[in-house]
């Protein structure tokens, strides 16, 4: 079934508007916490906070990563009568999840340079569709659990963004290595390592024998960002 992570944020926050309200006849949120087996002091931790719906669902999908599943949440909405949510949300939580043509790892210093790729790549000819975990992905969620999901099942490729910065970055060394331990006959065409500034430190050693695309070259800058586009295209 589709993780729970894979519910975006606008369904997230209208499914809050309907179990947010306590009401005396209808099933809310600490009905779905008492259903998912919270105990009380739990459910009067999640009381206090400002938007219990919302810190429900993460933790859930923190505690029980395996078990917190869209499918799971809808079974729990039937039994609890709320017709009126499924009949509003239904076509949107039970739809596949979001794909995307690459997942872009990369660095914080390395953001305008992400920028750019996003306007070339998704706002000009191209019309890709990016995973750019500052925009894409939401807070709250488990950064390690999202991202090997997105890596895996969600993104067809994935695009390194190579600086020194990348190099004394754990999460960037963390997707980098989560992607090449994927099936060794699939990593070759998934993975892109784009050079994006001139580097004094040594190119990372396992991404040496794949093919880079090197936006610091004067002589290649022209068609750069067509050759990457092509790339990404490839099945």
């Amino acid at each position: 079934s589709v993780p729970l992570v894979a519910l975006n944020y606008s369904v997230r926050r209208r499914l809050a508007l309907f179990l947010n309200p306590r009401a005396p006849v209808a099933a809310d949120w600490a009905t779905l916490a008492e259903e998912l087996g919270y105990e009380y002091l739990e459910i009067k931790h999640f009381e206090a906070q400002g938007d219990p719906t919302r810190h429900l669902l993460d933790d859930w999908q923190a505690r029980s990563p395996g078990g917190a599943t869209v499918g799971r949440l809808l079974d729990l909405l039937r039994l609890l009568g709320r017709q009126d949510i499924l009949t509003d949300l239904g076509p949107s939580i039970g739809r596949s999840p979001e794909l995307f043509d690459a997942f872009i790892c990369y660095c914080q210093n390395d953001i305008p340079f992400v920028q750019e790729m996003i306007q070339e790549l998704e706002q000009a000819e191209h019309k890709l569709k990016l995973c750019v975990f500052d925009r894409d992905v939401l807070p709250g969620t488990c950064v390690w659990s999202i991202t090997s999901e997105l890596i895996e099942r969600r993104c067809r490729k994935m695009v390194v963004v190579i600086s020194d910065d990348y190099l004394d970055s754990e999460e960037c060394d963390f997707q980098t290595k989560f992607a090449l331990s994927l099936s060794p006959g699939a990593r070759l065409k998934r993975l892109i390592p784009v050079k994006c500034k001139t580097m004094k430190k040594d190119f990372p050693s396992i991404l040496r024998f794949i093919t880079v695309c090197d936006y610091t070259n004067p002589a290649t800058q022209k068609w750069f960002w067509t050759r990457l586009a092509r790339s990404l295209l490839l099945p």
